[in-house]
């Protein structure tokens, strides 16, 4: 350490890097104290972990970390450590303990590919990476409360790190390297089963090793002979590396299971399970992207990449194709820069290779950005290396200085949103602005703390006659009642979704825009008339604080429960005397008008939506019918049809046209549609009923149809990877 220290003490970058890395360690873990809960977070993370530490409390008899049927696939070391920590030490804001040590690990990713660039390129280079990295919006958000990738990529590339260490000092690599590579092997896989890439990775890397080093500088190879390759080969010091290899993989794999119940109860077959339960994940999300809805699985090939590039700094894009060609592939550093390159690369064709189920941007590939940043400072810091060559001193600081010019519009939008630094979009998207309603923007929901907190802070509790609490109403129910855990006499928070808001009581709602319809976001009805507050992110609204100011709505949809069509109907004209636009006022009383056969009036309510939401689903259905009760079939599949179009996931566009081709007797057209929903995986009780109605109409009796159309249906699901709805229809015919 003495001499490490003396080498680099003249140095001002290797100060400037210990001086950036030190700030960065306070700094993050310190930004990350006002970052919100994600979504799974307080719902299920926060949970496992407690279950996970009471599993081995209880020597495995506590079996409720089971319980959640996909996070048994999950490593589960952030989560149990840090609820340990947490019932330790009586902590009482949990979420803080974790989003702190979320920070944390952001920050180890963070240094450790400073260092990675510091044994390639130098100091200077590696104070850009350190700068890049930070300055990477979409990374720095999710440092703060994403406790599966974060940790993850911190493990990741400290693996990088060792291998590169583990080949430079073969065939005697240090001890203390060995150790530290099968430790940053059981971490990362302690986190994710995808970890076992590290083991490709090691492998791929020993193979270069061998060619580049053990063989490519050996005279017997002049000849060119196959003879003369493996003669030359250094037979006892691969051996002695593969050996090496193999028991550090070991280690690492059974130190990284050590925190992990489902695989520690058996690791081979447990860890395979996991394996494959993750490169088929079967939970499909809805997403906006490119301005309509999505199903996650049905995302284009393009999706991680194009994410990828559209939201990370314009500087490491320009950076990291630069390298290549200002030393990348020079002898010194040609294997090591393969395999950077390799490592941010793979995976992301390995995403669009496999047409792999993504969703939330591209945090499933934080992992592989590290190494493209290390790539993008190298790739400077040759441009630098190549003017200071030639003598060019002002093209040298221009070299210099150009990374953190470019990174300046990343500055700007951490110092002005934090921290919601993740909702960023690159100049090559236009900005963050240009992309509101195109793209999901807080997907991971972390403005919902920030709405409710503002709701404690500068709204008074509703004063009510019988004496009971201010409901605060939202989506997010389970993160609501964290952030009120202290106010609960005076608040009670109430489970509420957006389009059903006038349906339930509530005094104040907080609303995420994610999954908002994108046609809706982007009219002139966003935001609601009640909004009295939002939490925006460059100049647009990624959350809405509401306050019920008419309660009309509300007290119709009670009167139409009771069937009290009457009284129901005076309260939603009230509630459009408060609200014209009031969506889910017009759709009740669409659908009242249609219950008393007046399909012109229902017609009128449906219009007034689909005038600002053309795509609206339940305006679009309430439309049709109007139309079908008018005897204009035509115009009901018309509607239908252009929303097949425009989202061919959604039910709505296929129930009409089933009904009317039964109704016509076209049971060929009838058919064609139910091939069309298994294909995009829509199945419900409406299409079962056809379904069998056209499988009987072809002379095979009830059950026997049934059982072909369970059958056809459990084969269309495990044709799309799903293989639990596959077994479900399976197990109703007995199979």
């Amino acid at each position: 350490m003495k001499k490490f220290f003396l080498e680099n003490k003249s140095n001002p970058f290797f100060w400037a890097f210990v001086a950036i890395a030190a700030l960065l360690f306070f700094a993050m873990p310190i930004m990350s104290k006002s970052a919100g809960n994600s979504g799974d977070e307080t719902k299920f993370q926060i949970p496992q972990g407690y279950n996970v530490l009471n599993y081995y409390k209880t020597d495995g008899q506590d079996q409720s970390c089971f319980t959640f049927e996909n996070l048994k696939y999950y490593g589960c070391s952030f989560d149990v450590v840090t609820a340990w920590w947490n019932e330790t030490f009586h902590v009482d804001d949990i979420a803080r303990t974790r989003h702190m040590a979320n920070a944390f690990c952001g920050w180890i990713a963070i240094l450790f590919i400073g260092l990675i660039v510091w044994r390639m390129g130098g100091w200077r280079a590696a104070v850009m990476a350190l700068v890049l990295m930070f300055f990477s919006p979409r990374f720095l958000g999710h440092s703060f409360n994403n406790p599966k990738d974060i940790p993850f990529a911190a493990g990741v590339v400290m693996a990088i790190y060792y291998t590169l260490m583990f080949f430079r000092q073969a065939p005697k690599p240090k001890w203390s390297t060995m150790v530290m590579l099968a430790l940053s092997f059981a971490f990362a896989l302690s986190i994710r089963v995808g970890a076992l890439i590290l083991i490709g990775y090691m492998g791929l890397w020993g193979l270069m090793w061998i060619v580049f080093h053990t063989l490519g500088n050996r005279k017997e190879l002049k000849g060119g002979k196959k003879e003369a390759f493996f003669s030359a080969l250094d037979w006892s010091a691969t051996f002695k590396m593969i050996g090496y290899a193999i028991a550090i993989c070991v280690v690492g794999f059974f130190v990284g299971i050590l925190l992990w119940p489902y695989a520690w109860q058996s690791p081979i077959t447990n860890t395979i399970d996991s394996y494959k339960a993750m490169s088929q994940f079967a939970i499909n999300i809805r997403q906006i992207y490119e301005g309509v809805f999505m199903m996650s699985n049905e995302l284009p090939w393009y999706y991680t990449p194009k994410f990828i590039l559209t939201t990370i700094p314009i500087a490491v894009i320009i950076g990291w194709l630069m390298f290549p060609f200002v030393g990348a592939f020079s002898k010194e550093r040609r294997m090591e820069s393969i395999m950077i390159y390799f490592v941010c690369i793979f995976p992301v064709f390995w995403i669009v290779y496999t047409h792999a189920n993504v969703y939330g941007g591209w945090r499933h590939s934080l992992f592989a950005y590290p190494p493209m940043v290390a790539a993008a400072a190298l790739g400077f810091d040759g441009l630098v290396a190549l003017f200071e060559k030639r003598g060019k001193k002002i093209l040298q600081w221009a070299a210099f200085v150009l990374p953190f010019l470019l990174i300046l519009p990343c500055v700007a939008h951490t110092i002005r949103n934090h921290p919601y630094e993740y909702v960023y979009w690159n100049e090559l998207a236009g900005g963050t602005k240009n992309q509101f309603g195109k793209y999901e923007m807080d997907y991971y929901y972390h403005s919902i703390r920030q709405g409710t907190e503002w709701v404690l802070e500068n709204c008074e509790p509703v004063a009510k006659p019988d004496g009971s609490k201010t409901i605060i109403g939202s989506f997010l129910v389970n993160d609501v009642t964290y952030y009120t855990r202290h106010d609960t006499l005076q608040y009670r928070p109430r489970f509420v979704r957006f389009r059903e808001r006038d349906d339930v009581d509530w005094d104040y709602a907080v609303f995420n825009i994610t999954a908002m319809d994108p046609d809706y976001l982007r009219s002139e009805s966003f935001p609601p008339k009640n909004t009295i507050h939002t939490i925006d992110v460059d100049g647009v609204p990624i959350c809405i604080v509401l306050k019920r100011e008419d309660k009309n709505g509300f007290y119709g949809s009670e009167y139409l429960k009771q069937g009290r069509i009457d009284s129901a109907m005076y309260h939603f004209r009230k509630a459009l005397e408060y609200d014209p636009e009031s969506e889910g006022v017009l759709m009740n009383m669409a659908n009242v008008f249609l219950s008393l056969q007046q399909p012109d009036s229902a017609m009128a309510m449906a219009q007034t939506v689909l005038a600002k939401q053309p795509f609206n689903s339940q305006a679009i259905n309430y439309a049709a019918y109007a139309y079908l009760a008018k005897g204009d079939a035509n115009s009901a599949l018309a509607l239908c049809e252009n929303l097949r179009k425009h989202n061919p996931h959604d039910g709505v566009a296929y129930d009409i046209p089933l009904r009317v081709k039964l109704q016509q007797g076209d049971l060929f057209g009838a058919d064609a549609i139910i091939k069309e929903m298994l294909e995009n995986d829509i199945v419900n009780q409406s299409m079962v009923d056809a379904f069998v109605r056209i499988t009987m109409a072809k002379g095979i009796d009830q059950n026997n149809a049934v059982r072909i159309v369970f059958s056809t249906i459990a084969e269309s699901f495990e044709a799309h990877g799903k293989k639990a709805e596959a077994e479900q229809y399976r197990q109703y015919i007995g199979r």
